[in-house]
């Protein structure tokens, strides 16, 4: 009973604390210097030039549970080679699962007015299960993604794919890729496809993407665009249709995603972002391909052994693998206080956060092989983060309450340090 009003207590500080700030009448943007300066910076747009060659300088290194590890280089040309088209690709190597992964393609420009690009690539590589990604947010640089370090369950993947990106507007992306994956576990999973189990398989794709920012600023760079005042919603949409039989496909499908973005800045410097998606999948669909609510806790016993780094979207008391679902609805909201002055050097941020999600899965008994839930009940986390404490970093404590429970106390807690870099 107390865990619970302690929890209600929470919401009621946050939804006071929403009703008593003004939204901000005016804010003001950067200049065209300054623009230009944020421009130059690696750090903001995620390359380093060398000649005609920029470094993606998310490819240096990454750590996740799998790979341990992983470092490697990669990029793409510049204008100084050409403008018209440009030659890119990475490689890297795994020092825990002592393997290289790869990809290499290219890109032409067929409109320079609407920043029109035609790109093909193969890759080699692997990714998480359930996870879904809006073509159109992969344009738009993150320079730190700290769940990816605790993630657990890959699986591998060859892919031919085309895309053609285009811009209806600095406001308005879109993409749509056609692409053939082959599919081979790394987990002990098979898909029950008319009675008998498949563990490899091949899949067929086409994917349409369209993000809008109706109050979003950018500068552009060579392989996306960064964000440098975000003012009112943006919406992501995405539409994906699984062929079988095409190119040796073996699954018939479609999965829809739609997100909306909305952050609030305010005069007196504190700020609030909500975050609503909603995902749905239809026909035969395997679980590598299916949906999971951003999960980031490590699946060991002690809090101090599950003290890792939070994410910024994610569930920080949701277990890697213990839900999955193809209907799932999330909602997210984060208010920020306006910094706390210690000095020049130190001033700490606190953040109320409440984080909700239900969903479903039909037909769980077509996977088999690996043991997870349904989300068929509301899903429920909250918590606060004091961020900036010292050299970006910071401490996060987050509570699971509802009916996902667990009986013991301290499997319900989340306790990690946040990272928030800013150059």
């Amino acid at each position: 009973m107390q865990k619970q009003v302690f929890f209600i207590l929470l919401l009621c500080i946050i939804g006071t604390s929403l009703y008593a700030q003004e939204p901000a009448i005016q804010v003001a943007k950067d200049s065209t210097a300054t623009r230009e300066e944020k421009k130059e910076s690696p750090f903001k747009s995620g390359f380093y030039p060398i000649g005609f060659f920029d470094i993606d300088l998310k490819y240096i290194i990454k750590l996740n549970n799998y790979e341990g590890f992983r470092l490697g280089i990669g990029g793409i040309t510049n204008e100084k080679l050409s403008e018209s088209f440009r030659i890119g690709g990475y490689m890297a190597y795994g020092f825990k699962d002592k393997g290289f992964k790869y990809s290499v393609g290219g890109a032409y420009r067929i409109n320079e007015e609407t920043n029109t690009w035609i790109n093909g690539y193969y890759i080699d590589d692997i990714r998480e299960i359930g996870s879904f990604n809006y073509l159109t947010d992969a344009r738009v640089y993150s320079v730190f993604e700290p769940r990816l370090v605790n993630v657990t369950q890959f699986y591998k993947h060859k892919t031919e794919q085309v895309n053609i990106q285009h811009e209806f507007s600095k406001k308005v992306l879109s993409e749509f890729r056609v692409s053939r994956s082959e599919i081979r576990q790394i987990e002990n999973y098979q898909f029950i496809n008319n009675g008998q189990p498949i563990e490899n398989y091949e899949v067929f794709e086409t994917t349409a993407s369209v993000r809008i920012s109706p109050k979003t600023n950018f500068f552009t760079t060579k392989d996306g665009l960064v964000e440098y005042f975000d003012g009112f919603p943006k919406f992501s949409g995405q539409i994906t249709k699984g062929y079988s039989g095409v190119l040796g496909s073996d699954f018939d499908y479609y999965k829809f995603g739609l997100k909306i973005d909305y952050y609030i800045k305010r005069t007196d410097l504190s700020s609030t972002n909500f975050l609503v998606e909603g995902l749905l999948a239809t026909g035969d669909i395997p679980l590598t391909h299916l949906f999971h609510a951003y999960p980031n806790a490590p699946t060991k016993e002690t809090i101090l052994q599950r003290f890792s780094v939070a994410g910024t979207r994610s569930f920080e008391t949701m277990y890697f693998g213990e839900f999955f679902s193809d209907k799932l609805v999330m909602f997210q909201a984060k208010h920020s206080l306006r910094r706390f002055y210690f000095s020049d050097k130190f001033k700490p941020e606190l953040v109320f956060l409440t984080k909700h999600a239900i969903g479903n899965l039909d037909n769980p008994e077509q996977h088999q092989g690996i043991g997870f839930k349904t989300l068929d009940h509301i899903y429920n986390e909250s918590g606060i983060e004091l961020n900036k404490l010292i050299f970006g970093f910071g401490l996060s404590f987050a509570y699971r309450y509802g009916h996902f429970e667990l009986p013991e106390f301290e499997d319900n807690v989340s306790f990690k340090f946040t990272f928030n870099l800013k150059v």
